[in-house]
């Protein structure tokens, strides 16, 4: 994309990396909604140096801009009808997931996700939230009905129980904005319904997330030192620290917290302001700033 240096990481990079690790054998599963393709990315194992392994296999690269991916759930999730004259989305996904039903494409996402044993979902923070197209692949692929979730496999119970999963985001607006004090509220009750609501939902423990504030406004020195940090980040995963939710057998029969452990979360599921105080930011000088990029 003309004008954008693929070294450097933008407020344009949308999407997400399947990583795979089985043992001494990495097995990479990548899907990008990235504008830079990712065999540019400055990560692991793309320096090009001699006995590095690649860590973003170019054969498991699923580009989801470049492939067309339609962020829109309709009957074209599914080779298989449940209903004709009614569509209802958790329905046919029930369906579809006890008769093979669901079409190719998603089929396709649902298999790396199955087979990888960490999911980084790498993407700008837009409008508080996902990007659309990267909120539809969760729409489309985290189907119910026991595939994904349903039939009580949620949370610690869920499906991918065993597998871990971090947000890798790239935030228009510097720290202060977004702390517990600053008029964006806190980072981590912004990202809470995608940490707690889509991923430990769904099962995986959940990775604290790699921040990178005001990514257009930084020296390549900055730059450099974030690319350093979340190469560090990256490599040591399995290690990495982890976001501590409460439990299922933590609540009663209403879904209410008996008591108020410790906790990544409040009584009420209010993220703790503070708690993602990132070790894995970028130790950079802070500017003082008031937008929101």
């Amino acid at each position: 994309m003309p004008g954008i240096d693929p070294n450097k990481p933008t407020e344009k990079l949308e999407g997400f990396t399947l990583h795979c690790d089985k043992g001494q054998d990495r097995h990479p599963v990548t899907v990008s909604t990235s504008r830079v393709p990712l065999r540019n990315w400055p990560l692991p194992g793309n320096s090009g140096r001699s006995g590095e392994r690649p860590l973003v296999d170019p054969k498991a690269i699923s580009d989801l801009y470049a492939m067309g991916f339609n962020p829109v759930s309709d009957r074209s999730n599914f080779v298989t009808v449940h209903n004709s004259a009614y569509y209802r989305q958790q329905s046919e996904e029930a369906y579809a997931a006890a008769h093979d039903g669901f079409a190719p494409d998603i089929q396709a996402e649902m298999d790396k996700l199955f087979r990888c044993d960490v999911l980084i979902l790498q993407f700008p923070l837009w409008w508080f939230g996902l990007p659309a197209i990267l909120k539809g692949w969760i729409d489309r692929v985290f189907a119910s009905g026991g595939r994904t979730y349903g039939g009580g496999k949620w949370y610690d119970r869920g499906v991918f129980l065993g597998k871990r999963a971090m947000c890798s985001v790239t935030i228009g607006g510097e720290a202060p904005i977004y702390s517990e004090r600053g008029l964006n509220g806190p980072i981590s009750s912004i990202l809470f319904p995608i940490n707690h609501g889509m991923l430990y939902f769904t099962g995986f423990t959940v990775i604290e997330p790699f921040l990178v504030h005001a990514p257009v406004r930084i020296s390549d020195d900055e730059r450099a030192a974030y690319l350093a940090l979340y190469r560090e980040r990256v490599l040591g995963l399995a290690s990495a620290p982890t976001i501590a939710y409460s439990k299922l057998a933590d609540y009663d029969a209403h879904f209410v917290l008996k008591s108020r452990p410790r906790s990544q979360i409040d009584g009420d599921g209010i993220a703790v302001p503070g708690a993602l105080d990132s070790e894995f930011r970028c130790r950079l000088p802070r500017r003082e700033s008031t937008s929101h990029g």
